[in-house]
């Protein structure tokens, strides 16, 4: 179902807010002085918490008091639902003007976007997190805007833990000890390992980045079969799933959900999870005692804590493209980039914010989260062939730490996914 945010200034029914379309004119705007910016973005919200209606709505409001020049037009619709709507749009020639997303190298290839130094104020482009920056560039040039990121940390349950007389892992020789002592107790997973289809390219990452590798390297290629990612796996492989401490569904075979599901009933004593777990566990009838720390490093050393973010995208339109700039730099203040962080559960993606969030009492349940900011490690947005990569790893990687699995075969597969469709 499409959620519709729509905020406009009084003299809009006679302008035609489809004129606001890319490709579409703007004479009538343009002789009346008025421009109309039509913006595309994604549902936040669940049966629990409010949708996103009401964030745009709030901003236009305030927005358009400050510049009565410019309308704008939002459209919020479900996750699943907004690439192939901006899609359709893009076919026509009506591409929105800005658009709010999870990607943005496929338009970015095929230069039909601003850059940001073509559109926000020096202030505001300095503003941004370096890490979340740098993983929107193509070729050395910011076209994705973070507009939301994400963290993943290790959850542990406090009370399996304190029965276990353990503390939080520093080391994988100390994770180890610890899953081997909460096995011993009975726990039935004591550490969940979800590398089943529904998304284990964010688990692989996890695990990958602590064994000092990644899907890419220090110059951002693909380099998904290194040294590294294989000693990672083969470790995975005998370590934890071969003396049984990932609990009694295989990792290729265990899902997110699954996973998660566990935890919150007390079944599994350690999981990988988002910052939105903190969201489901409060809203679990199930009450956890839990911590969460990053997953640690093979020899306890600092190591880039995964990270996902969501973007904001400008398509070319000259004749909106001051407005457009007005917008973002709105859009990019702290309160706003505050409220959504904050109501979600999500990571703030400028320095200003995040040091704010960082010293407010209130946001304690993400201080953990906000101290990754700064070393975060983001899938490789910026490939264009990342979607194919990414379903090659969904079906392939669980097979690779499974008893009779080669992780080096099964990485070199994948690798072989990156070449062919790059």
């Amino acid at each position: 179902m499409r959620h519709r945010a729509r905020m406009i200034v009084a003299a809009s029914a006679a302008l035609g807010l489809t004129a606001g379309l890319s490709g579409c004119g703007e004479n009538a705007d343009a002789e009346a002085g008025q421009v109309s910016l039509t913006v595309v973005a994604t549902n936040y919200g669940d049966d629990v918490h409010k949708n996103s209606e009401g964030y745009w709505d709030r901003l236009v409001l305030d927005f358009t008091a400050e510049n009565p020049g410019i309308e704008v037009d939002v459209e919020v619709y479900e996750r699943d639902e907004v690439d192939e709507k901006v899609a359709e749009l893009v076919e026509r020639g009506e591409a929105p003007d800005i658009v709010q997303t999870d990607g943005y190298s496929q338009y970015a290839a095929e230069d039909l976007l601003y850059s940001a130094d073509e559109l926000l104020s020096v202030p505001v482009q300095a503003s941004f997190i370096p890490s979340l920056a740098n993983a929107g560039e193509l070729n050395r040039v910011q076209y994705g805007l973070p507009f939301t990121a994400s963290t993943r940390l290790l959850y542990y349950n406090k009370d399996l833990f304190r029965r276990a007389d353990l503390e939080p892992p520093r080391s994988w020789d100390e994770l180890v000890a610890g899953a081997r002592a909460l096995k011993a107790l009975g726990v039935e997973y004591p550490i969940a390992v979800p590398l089943g289809p529904e998304e284990a390219e964010a688990e692989t990452l996890m695990w990958l980045l602590a064994g000092d590798g990644g899907y890419t390297n220090d110059a951002n290629s693909y380099d998904i079969a290194s040294p590294a990612n294989v000693r990672t796996l083969n470790w995975l492989k005998d370590k934890l799933v071969g003396e049984g401490l990932t609990g009694p569904v295989a990792p290729g075979e265990l899902n997110r959900d699954d996973a998660v599901q566990a935890f919150l009933s007390g079944d599994a004593a350690m999981v990988n999870g988002p910052l939105s777990l903190i969201r489901q566990i409060d809203d679990s009838s199930e009450s956890v005692n839990y911590g969460s720390v990053p997953l640690p490093s093979h020899d306890g050393a600092a190591t880039p804590t995964m990270g996902t973010a969501d973007w904001v995208i400008a398509f070319r339109n000259e004749d909106h493209r001051d407005a457009m700039g007005q917008f973002l730099d709105f859009l990019y203040g702290d309160k706003y980039v505050t409220e959504q962080a904050a109501e979600y559960e999500l990571l703030p993606v400028t320095t200003s914010a995040a040091d704010g969030m960082r010293a407010d009492k209130d946001h304690r349940s993400l201080w953990s989260g906000l101290d990754t900011l700064q070393n975060l490690r983001l899938y490789p947005v910026g490939e264009t062939d990342w979607s194919e990569v990414a379903a090659a790893i969904r079906k392939r990687v669980g097979g690779a730490v499974a008893p009779n699995g080669n992780p080096r075969k099964v990485l070199e597969s994948i690798a072989g996914v990156a070449e062919s469709a790059g």
